[in-house]
């Protein structure tokens, strides 16, 4: 960075690539751990399994994304599922078969499958 105009330049490249984040934000995001511990616990089959199925039944308001470390290692793997307008849901222990119960219960029929949440297994 060399001059004030090439720092404006930079600055308003990045407002409007915030902009069309927040256009997504209509979308539901569901979200899958992937890091080291995710990983060994088996979210790659979870990601794959909820991306394969987001697309194969053509549900063009979901977005399924990966993301870092969520803190909970021992709930590995974890599926966060956050919908416009509503509270995150937080899925825990998932396998692909739970993912795919989850597609069609949750993101499909609107029904949280609470069996899975963070909140049944804590209590």
């Amino acid at each position: 960075m060399k001059s004030l105009e090439e720092l404006k330049a930079i600055r308003e490249k990045m407002q409007g690539q915030i902009g069309l984040r927040s256009e997504s934000s209509e979308k539901t995001r569901v979200v899958v751990g992937m890091a080291t511990c995710g990983i060994a616990s088996g979210a790659r089959p979870v990601l794959n399994a909820l991306s394969d199925a987001v697309q194969s039944k053509g549900l063009s308001n979901v977005q399924v994304t990966m993301t870092g470390c969520i803190g909970l290692c021992q709930y590995e793997p974890i599926v966060e599922v956050f919908e416009p307008g509503k509270d995150k849901v937080t899925y825990v222990k998932m396998t692909p078969e739970k993912a795919l119960e989850v597609v069609d219960q949750h993101l499909i029929r609107g029904q949280v499958v609470s069996k899975y949440t963070i909140a049944e297994v804590l209590g």
